[in-house]
């Protein structure tokens, strides 16, 4: 059966429900907020123990990653993210789920070939092009302030 591109768009469409966006913007916003108060709450947590400040952020991160794994381990993560969407992906703890996801998928395969050769599936592209734009963009800058002026 040959159906031409214009027939197969009208098909998609009459197959694929239209998605509510704003209730989708509304539920990443509050659910990725939430999270960033948490992350406030660690930070004032930490300075009523006496940390300075690189120690407090350094623990903030460390405890977001930590639960955010925990919670993904336990398939928790998951059901949140369904619902916030963006709201989980943009903060520290959806680099964290992309690097714990892969991970607990292939577990089955072995730890060397499973769980170690995929851990960074996901996270691997955002680590090499993130740290090559940061390299980049920081020679660009050096070039700008010390070369140049």
């Amino acid at each position: 059966m040959d159906i031409s591109d214009k027939q197969y768009d009208e098909m998609v469409k009459k197959a694929s429900p239209n998605s509510p966006v704003w209730l989708d913007c509304i539920k990443a916003f509050l659910i990725g907020g939430a999270i960033c108060c948490i992350g406030q709450g660690l930070f004032n947590l930490y300075a009523m123990l006496g940390m300075n400040d690189d120690e407090k952020k350094a623990m903030v991160s460390i405890t977001l990653i930590v639960l955010t794994a925990i919670l993904t381990g336990i398939g928790v993560f998951d059901k949140i993210a369904k619902h916030a969407g963006a709201g989980t992906i943009v903060p520290i703890t959806g680099f964290a789920n992309s690097v714990v996801s892969p991970g607990l998928e292939f577990k089955s395969e072995g730890f060397v070939m499973g769980t170690g050769a995929n851990i960074f599936k996901i996270a691997g592209p955002v680590i090499l092009y993130g740290t090559s734009a940061a390299m980049l963009y920081g020679f660009i800058y050096w070039l700008i302030t010390e070369v140049i002026m």
